[in-house]
């Protein structure tokens, strides 16, 4: 497995990233229940309008729908990824370790997804500061899981 050495480091970051997971998820949950508290109804016996979207957003632009679903999920991935980091800095050998990268890798590739309609939603402008928030935490989740990624397989191996 890998250096001794790099183990604080490793609990570091699966110590910072799961807090800010949760806060993602979170928030992306409070904007989800804002829009269906808030979002489109329409009375019994009348027609959906032309252009109706299913992922309507009263706050924010038209990526804010797809943004708070994907930072959700990314959320929800991630904190469990965290979850099985865990279990891996506690053993800290080679039986624990495709467990924790394949789940960290999964949700890097979530959070990365989320990033991505979150620059897009930076650049429709129109959010309010919780959005900002979440857009925030994402881009700089997307680098340090990629170092934990690193880290977890970074140092020098032994023997089994």
């Amino acid at each position: 497995m890998a250096d001794e050495g790099m183990k604080p480091v490793v609990s570091l970051l699966l110590f910072l990233n799961f807090c800010m997971y949760v806060i993602v998820a979170s928030i992306g949950g409070w904007a989800l229940n804002f829009a269906i508290d808030h979002g489109f109804t329409i009375g019994q016996g009348l027609a959906l309008p032309a252009h109706f979207s299913p992922v309507y957003f009263p706050m924010g632009n038209q990526a804010t729908g797809f943004f708070v679903i994907f930072a959700l999920i990314a959320g929800v991935v991630g904190a469990a990824a965290a979850i099985a980091g865990i279990h891996h800095v506690r053993r800290w050998n080679y039986d624990s370790l495709p467990s924790a990268a394949s789940s960290a890798v999964i949700a890097w590739g979530l959070t990365l997804l989320a990033m991505g309609l979150a620059c897009k939603e930076i650049n429709l402008e129109g959010r309010n500061t919780r959005l900002r928030t979440m857009e925030a935490f994402l881009i700089i989740l997307s680098a340090t899981q990629l170092v934990y990624i690193l880290a977890i397989h970074g140092g020098k191996f032994g023997r089994r």
